[in-house]
């Protein structure tokens, strides 16, 4: 390509983007994309053994060493779990982060999903992108990155379990095939050591990996393919209109077979 495309998938927490579109950032990452993973928290909860500071620390080196298996960075920054909010100081982080990485490709949480700090990291996701070419709006940090220069493609992951709070069905709007990706997504999964007790005690998930390998096949039933990650565009006004990512990715990308008879916030 002639310019590096750079990606930016801003997630709430340590190992939802491993979870929701690890396998489509291994493509990109394979094409030479610049790849930047971001997570609003260090995933302080995420623990019943371990004090906030400590289990904090140890998600990060886990976050870090997943994205370093495919050349990404790791940002995290730095906010609590369940108290991801939609205020001033947290667009601004958010705001400064987007400005500084200057994505082309930007993915996100589904607007609706299954917990609230999933919610407020996407909603703040979306202001950023339409927001980050605002030379009035200030970010307060003493060394600025320059405002965008254009507004980057925005794509929501699906929701976990494919479905919004109400139990309906959310349709991708695009399907991306991790069939060839998706042991090295398990691996970057894999990483999040510590998740492997919590998960199983917060939402009784007794192996993440087998999780993922199972919404990875329900999505790809979709699309025919055998796994497959699933993603909506935003397409609001002033968001670009044409899909980057299935430009990039080609014929990994098919439309599900069943679009339109699903719920598709």
């Amino acid at each position: 390509m002639s310019q590096q495309l750079r990606v930016l998938a801003l997630f709430a927490h340590p190992d939802d983007a491993e979870f929701l579109c690890a396998g489509t950032l291994i493509h990109l990452a394979n094409r030479g994309a610049a790849i930047h993973i971001a997570t609003m928290t260090s995933g302080d909860c995420g623990s019943t053994l371990f004090p906030a500071s400590k289990i904090s620390s140890i998600r990060v080196r886990e976050a870090r060493r997943a994205a370093a298996m495919i050349g990404a960075r790791y940002t995290s920054l730095k906010e609590k779990d369940l108290l991801v909010f939609y205020d001033k100081r947290t667009l601004s982080k958010v705001m400064e982060l987007l400005r500084q990485v200057n994505p082309t490709l930007v993915f996100t949480h589904s607007p609706s999903d299954y917990m609230v700090d999933h919610e407020a990291a996407s909603r703040l996701c979306q202001t950023a992108c339409f927001g980050g070419m605002c030379p009035n709006f200030h970010t307060g940090t003493k060394k600025l990155a320059k405002v965008l220069r254009m507004v980057p493609c925005l794509y929501y992951a699906q929701p976990m379990g494919s479905a919004d709070i109400l139990g309906k069905e959310v349709l991708p709007g695009i399907s991306v095939n991790i069939e060839e990706t998706l042991e090295r997504k398990a691996q970057m999964l894999a990483s999040h050591e510590s998740q492997q007790a919590w998960l199983k005690t917060q939402q009784n998930q007794t192996a993440p990996t087998d999780t993922m390998r199972k919404m990875a096949a329900q999505v790809g039933a979709l699309a025919a393919f055998k796994s497959a990650e699933g993603f909506r565009q935003h397409l609001g006004q002033g968001f670009p209109q044409d899909d980057v990512l299935s430009a990039m990715l080609g014929e990994l990308v098919r439309k599900p077979e069943s679009q339109g008879t699903a719920s598709s916030r």
